[in-house]
């Protein structure tokens, strides 16, 4: 067990975090959480919704909270994760804060999304029903198209 990790968080849209001073990191997935030490065995493991934490060589924990993902340990230095999102901070506490912040904005955002869609198909609907009752007892509609 010696040397250091080489830890690398992606998303589809960017490199979260690339360290290659990491001693020691932990992590969650289905069957519970693990640790992963310098000269690890190779590893791939899926991951939920959880916190990454890790410690360089400063001793401090740092943290990344991620939305599923997957890990994979190679040669026994090389960690990565690849997952649909990252955030990464140095305090668990403003990281609960900044996620929880975020998921309430892609909430809001994807309640007017619905709300709009409901709307506009509503209006389409509507618009239908008045061309289908413009001229009764004639097919207005297909009229409309001929």
């Amino acid at each position: 067990m010696s040397g250091l990790l080489s830890l690398t968080i992606t998303t589809p849209l960017e490199v979260v975090l690339q360290a290659d001073d990491v001693a020691s990191l932990r992590a969650e997935d289905a069957s519970g959480s693990f640790g992963i030490l310098p000269g690890h065995t190779g590893l791939l493991t899926v991951l939920g919704a959880s916190v990454l934490r890790w410690r360089r060589t400063d001793a401090i924990w740092h943290y990344c909270a991620l939305r599923g993902g997957v890990l994979s340990v190679a040669g026994g230095q090389q960690v990565r994760v690849a997952c649909r999102e990252a955030v990464a901070g140095d305090d668990l506490a403003a990281l609960e804060h900044l996620v929880t912040t975020q998921m309430a904005a892609r909430q809001d955002v994807t309640r007017a999304a619905r709300a709009e869609h409901t709307r506009l198909q509503a209006q389409a609907i509507r618009s239908l029903m008045q061309r289908l009752a413009a001229k009764p007892g004639s097919d207005a509609l297909a009229e409309h198209f001929q």
